[in-house]
């Protein structure tokens, strides 16, 4: 047989001989769906994996963790927005996303009803164009954050109004609000009005209350305690004991006369207490430990 003719020399090596010693002819069967093929690039039609060989979708954005980062941000925005009237690019730049960005979600916010947008007051206007709107949180908002404990809180309260009666609670209310500013020393003088407010304010912030001073100039100069997160403002709303015990410390702290201007429980986006630094307000004195007092007799009064 001609040398050029392989199979007389036997099988060809690395392949397999029959059972008989005789030689194999061997074929390929090509699967054309098991078969890798050259992916056709830049279709965004079909992803094939050059492993498997197969086809297979093209694998989209996680959309999971898309929905997760636009809650964050959003409960981020909700939580700014506590803090009283902010524009969209405060916002932005305190938490590093574009205007752009925040309006999304502001307006997101707007339609659920949680936040409103308002015209900037002209005091407010600075620089060039048209005063940028400042949102703020409303009360349909304030509420989906409401604690869980708030029925539990306010059956509580009827219950020690009824046992021991309007007194009780006026007692409750003003041990509350002195615990909460126990660390804060009385105002020594009117100077120091201003700087005992911003401890009170730091005060309130610790217990949930998300408090800021403003400083008002003009004739009725002095600075604003604004509360714009109130942890109980359901309660107060059944209970004004508790407002009005704030304000009682408040006044005995800082020494003056102090003047609540608005409140959440009555719809406004902030309880906020006026607190005058002219030098004719009178002081109220806060009770020193706030003990009993005694007659010469030793009899309590």
């Amino acid at each position: 047989m001609p040398s050029g003719d392989r199979r007389a020399e036997g099988p060809e090596r690395g392949h397999p001989s029959s059972v008989d010693g005789g030689p194999v002819s061997l074929c390929t069967v090509r699967v054309p769906l098991l078969e890798p093929q050259v992916e056709f690039r830049h279709n965004s039609v079909v992803k094939l994996n050059p492993e498997v060989g197969g086809a297979v979708a093209a694998a989209p954005a996680s959309t999971g963790l898309a929905s997760l980062s636009e809650g964050h941000t959003r409960s981020a925005i909700v939580q700014l927005l506590l803090e009283g009237p902010v524009t969209a690019g405060d916002i932005g730049e305190r938490l590093g996303i574009s205007a752009a960005g925040v309006r999304r979600h502001l307006d997101a916010l707007i339609d659920a009803g949680d936040a409103q947008a308002s015209a900037a007051e002209a005091w407010q206007h600075t620089g060039r164009g048209r005063p940028a709107k400042r949102y703020r949180i409303t009360a349909a908002g304030r509420a989906k954050l409401a604690h869980s404990y708030d029925d539990l809180a306010a059956a509580a309260m009827r219950q020690l109004r009824e046992i021991g009666g309007d007194e009780a609670v006026q007692t409750f209310a003003r041990r509350r609000i002195d615990g909460i500013l126990a660390d804060v020393v009385n105002a020594p003088a009117a100077a120091d009005v201003a700087e005992t407010a911003d401890r009170v304010a730091s005060a309130l912030t610790k217990a949930g209350y998300r408090t800021t001073t403003t400083p008002v100039a003009g004739p009725l100069s002095g600075v604003q305690i604004c509360q714009h997160h109130c942890p109980v403002s359901h309660v107060a709303e059944e209970f004004p004991e508790l407002c009005d015990a704030e304000r009682q410390a408040f006044a005995e702290i800082l020494g003056t006369h102090v003047q609540r201007l608005a409140t959440i429980v009555n719809g406004d986006c902030a309880c906020t207490t006026h607190v005058p630094l002219g030098p004719d307000k009178p002081a109220p004195v806060r009770p020193a430990a706030r003990a009993e007092s005694t007659t010469t007799q030793g009899v309590s009064r």
